[in-house]
Formats: structure tokens, C-alpha cells, sequence
């Protein structure tokens, strides 16, 4: 093959399944040349992964722009449709596997796995071209036709779990919400005991009361900003004086705290225990910081004097829990609780929550 009429990469050689593969480190400024992007050029049957979501391209883009110096994004995965040659550095045994991968221009080349960072790396080069001359590894498997391609697609994500956003949360050293929410359960003696920072739900038999992700979801309420805003410093400050206060009303909570009570019967027979409520109270608190800046401390304590048990059917079926007892967490059911929780501690609805109350009492007759 005349190597100025081929892509050349410096690449390592490995073999899976007995077939040849090549690990290539590719500038991101060719990255968008050479792999198709457009699905109508794919026929459907070549196609080796779901339609993009193009909602998350620029948050995928920025996050490269805004984070020159510390960004990672792993490998992408191809497929080559045309002729290849590897042309070893040496034939030492040692390093037979290191050379170069030719690859002719006339090649298809179809992502198996990667194309949200494909678009994202376009987008980002749009912005700062002087990313062009960074590399990302790329894992080229040859595949005639592109006949493989499904396969290899459903063979990488076949064992592949995803992580909780409970641990996504908690490895997150740049969203500001993250790094105060961490600091608020770690300041609060309850929550830093009594927080599962790995899980979304407990089980019924789990040792925690709250999972990262419910404090985290309240905290976007409390302040009613969406994940990856700015938030102030007097968001901040809101945050940090509202979860003490809480959890010193919350008398449920101090009794597992003081080992009168367990986890496991907590979540039994209370609604304390599950995000529901949790995430309820952000929508309480966002508008007691909104109507009652000076006085919400004190409409917070009467949480102390509210009846959380799961038999007080009155006020929490249909709201926190349906008709077989399973507690129920939409933003329709977040809201009911939120709306029956403020009657009880002497506020008022708006007019919004009024009509979806009006609407959830006919219903219930």
C-alpha cells in the first residue's frame, strides 16, 4: 500500500478471538474527517449503535472546552471497511507489535463505540481548534463490508453497568451542588452516618436512612437550579443552615440516630425514610426561602409535630404511597407530598399546586 494514499498510525498490535486489532492514537482534528456521522449514509443494517442523542453533545463539548488541562474521555471503537496493513517498527520479539497502522483513503470507517464523543470532539475543535493536535486512542477492528459491526457494538456493552448517580455524585470534584452536598452530610452528624453514597435506593434491610443522590436531588429543589448550574454563595449558605435544622426536627430520624429505632423499621413504617419525602421538602424549602425568608427556620421545626407514620392514610395515601403500601417517588407524587406537607405546618399553596390539588382530591373521591 503507497503510504501517501493511506491514513498512517502509530499503533500496538493485539489479538482477540485470533483476530488482529489495533490500538492507534488519532488527533482529535481528524477524529470528525474520517468517521462517518451521518446515520442516512449507514443503511439500517450496518448501523452499530442507537440513533445520537444530540442533547448531549454541547454539555459533552463543553465539558472538554472548560476543562482543557484535566479532561479524560476513553477510546473510541471502530470499525475499517478497506485495506489495512501493519508495518512493524522491527521484528524483535519484543516489539513486534509496536508500528505502524496504514489504513487506504478510500476506507469506511463506522464507530462501534463512541460516536457522542465523536460529535462532542467536532463541537469542541469549533470552539478551541487548538485541541486539534491532542490524541484520543482509537481500537480498530478490521471488518469487511462492516458485516461485524452489530456485533461488536452489542459484544462492548454487554457487561457493561453503569455507575449510580449516587457515585457519580460522589466522585464529582467540579460540580459546585456535588462538592456542597458532600460537605453538608459530612458537617451533619446524621446524614454523615446514615447516607449511602454508592446506592439510588436502599433495600429494606440497608443500615442508611438516605441515599446521596435524594440529598442531591433536594438540594437542586432547595435552590431550584438543574444540575451543572452555577449556584451563588447565598444558595450555599441556604443549603448548609437548612439540613441541620431538619435533622434536628425530624424526630424519626434522631431516634435511629439515638438507636431507639432501625433503619429497617424507619423505612417500614414511616415516610421519613424514603426520597419521596425527602425530595418533597426541597419544594417546601424553596418556597419558604422565596415567602418566608426570615421565619423558615420556624416552619421547619414544626416538622417535628407532623405524623409520618405509613398508617396515616389520610394525609400520605395516594401522596407518598399507593394503594398497596409501595412507596411511590414521580414528580406528580414529590409534589402531592410536598402540597400536604405544607398544609400541615400552616402554609399556603400556590395557585398551581392548588389546581393539582383540587384535581388529586376529586379523584380520591
Amino acid at each position: 500500500m503507497d503510504a501517501a494514499f493511506s491514513y498512517n498510525f502509530p499503533s500496538i498490535r493485539g489479538v482477540q478471538a485470533g483476530k488482529e486489532y489495533f490500538v492507534a492514537m488519532c488527533p482529535l482534528r481528524i477524529i470528525p474527517k474520517i468517521f462517518l456521522f451521518d446515520e442516512e449514509e449507514i443503511p439500517p443494517e450496518h448501523r452499530a449503535q442507537r440513533i445520537i442523542n444530540k442533547a448531549r453533545i454541547p454539555e459533552m463539548a463543553n465539558y472538554i472546552v472548560e476543562n482543557q488541562n484535566d479532561y479524560v474521555f476513553s477510546s473510541i471503537t471502530a470499525s475499517i471497511d478497506g485495506e489495512i496493513e501493519f508495518i512493524p517498527f522491527n521484528n524483535d520479539t519484543s516489539s513486534k507489535d509496536l508500528g505502524q497502522l496504514r489504513i487506504a483513503l478510500d476506507s469506511r470507517f463506522l464507530i462501534n463505540d463512541g460516536q457522542h464523543r465523536r460529535a462532542a470532539i467536532e463541537e469542541a475543535l469549533k470552539i478551541s481548534p487548538e485541541l486539534g493536535n491532542e490524541t484520543i486512542s482509537v481500537v480498530f477492528f478490521h471488518d469487511d463490508g462492516l458485516k461485524k459491526s452489530q456485533q461488536i457494538f452489542s459484544d462492548l456493552n454487554r457487561h457493561a453497568v453503569n455507575t449510580t448517580s449516587s457515585i457519580g455524585i460522589l466522585y464529582d470534584h467540579r460540580d459546585q451542588l456535588a462538592m456542597v452536598t458532600k460537605d453538608v452530610i459530612t458537617a451533619t452528624p446524621i446524614l454523615n452516618r446514615y447516607t449511602d453514597k454508592e446506592r439510588v435506593s436502599l433495600s429494606k434491610n440497608s443500615p442508611k436512612i438516605l441515599a446521596l443522590n435524594h440529598i442531591f436531588n433536594t438540594n437542586l429543589k432547595l435552590i431550584g437550579k438543574a444540575k451543572g448550574d452555577e449556584i451563588s454563595k447565598e444558595d450555599e449558605d441556604f443549603i448548609k443552615q437548612f439540613w441541620p435544622i431538619l435533622c434536628e426536627s425530624i424526630v424519626e430520624w434522631n431516634l435511629v440516630f439515638k438507636k431507639e429505632l432501625t433503619p429497617r423499621d424507619l423505612r417500614a413504617n414511616y415516610i421519613v425514610g424514603h426520597g419521596v419525602f425527602i425530595e418533597a421538602l426541597g419544594l417546601v424549602g424553596i418556597y419558604l426561602r422565596n415567602y418566608y425568608p426570615d421565619k423558615w427556620e420556624d416552619y421547619i421545626k414544626k416538622l417535628s409535630k407532623v405524623d409520618w407514620n405509613r398508617s396515616n392514610t389520610n394525609d400520605w395515601l395516594g401522596r407518598a404511597f399507593n394503594q398497596n403500601g409501595r412507596i411511590q417517588k414521580t414528580s406528580y407524587t414529590i409534589q402531592l407530598t410536598a402540597n400536604k406537607i405544607k398544609q400541615l405546618i400552616g402554609l399556603p399553596l400556590t395557585e398551581s399546586e392548588q389546581t393539582l390539588e383540587d384535581k388529586f382530591c376529586k379523584g380520591a373521591v
